[in-house]
């Protein structure tokens, strides 16, 4: 009896990591020099050059109006002085000292005292001048397109006004000048100087009596001053 010997044949290719081994190898022999090389001195350096010095009007200059103004805060402001020590002026239908006393007056109203020693945290200047002024009224007039104007256009059979005749209404502007008393009012910061508030108001001067033009001046302080402090 033959005896049979069986044996496993060889791959006919051989494993890829056998092939691909001296890639591997050289790989890590080349690592130790890569990683020297990362270690060494680097040839770029920063550098950098000073800025130049700011000229030497930079340091003055200041635009105040590159910035918003602070809010004001009237609640300081208690007492008050006229501006310059000058009484204002008076005209021919008032009298300054009437002028005075009612700016004192409507002032006091608003919790502003006259200051009994010094300059007030605020200066008070007032004036008072004549203006004249145009008013324009618009007035109806009855007109008959037959008869004309009113009374004899328009009144119809039996004398009437809103007879049985047409009639319609024209509007008529008339237009005339009167006189006024301005006053000014200005209020400005003791320390600053700087103007606080500044308002006009106007009354007719076409009155009668003493007592009327006075009461009239008083009415335009109070209108003056009638928005003060602002809210």
């Amino acid at each position: 009896m033959a005896a049979t010997c069986t044996g496993f044949a060889a791959p006919a290719n051989p494993p890829r990591r056998e092939k691909y081994m001296p890639y591997r190898l050289l790989c890590l022999a080349l690592l130790p020099i890569a990683l020297a090389g990362c270690q060494g001195s680097n040839p770029y350096v920063a550098s950098s050059r000073p800025l130049p010095p700011a000229p030497a009007q930079a340091a003055t200059t200041f635009d105040a109006s590159a910035y918003p103004a602070p809010a004001r805060d009237y609640g300081h402001y208690r007492s008050w002085s006229w501006r310059n020590g000058q009484l204002p002026s008076g005209t021919v239908d008032a009298d300054p000292a009437q002028l005075a006393d009612a700016v004192s007056g409507a002032l006091d109203q608003h919790g502003l005292r006259p200051s009994r020693a010094g300059p007030g945290d605020l200066l008070v200047s007032a004036d008072m001048r004549l203006e004249k002024r145009l008013r324009q009224v618009r007035d109806y007039d009855t007109y008959d397109p037959y008869y004309g104007p009113y009374p004899y256009g328009g009144v119809g059979y039996g004398g009437y006004r809103h007879g049985y005749g047409g009639y319609a209404s024209v509007p008529i502007v008339r237009t005339y000048e009167v006189e006024v008393l301005v006053v000014r009012i200005d209020l400005y910061d003791a320390r600053s100087g700087q103007p606080v508030w500044s308002a006009s108001a106007e009354s007719s001067s076409n009155k009668d009596s003493p007592r009327e033009r006075e009461s009239a001046l008083r009415d335009s302080v109070h209108k003056a001053l009638s928005g003060y402090p602002p809210s």
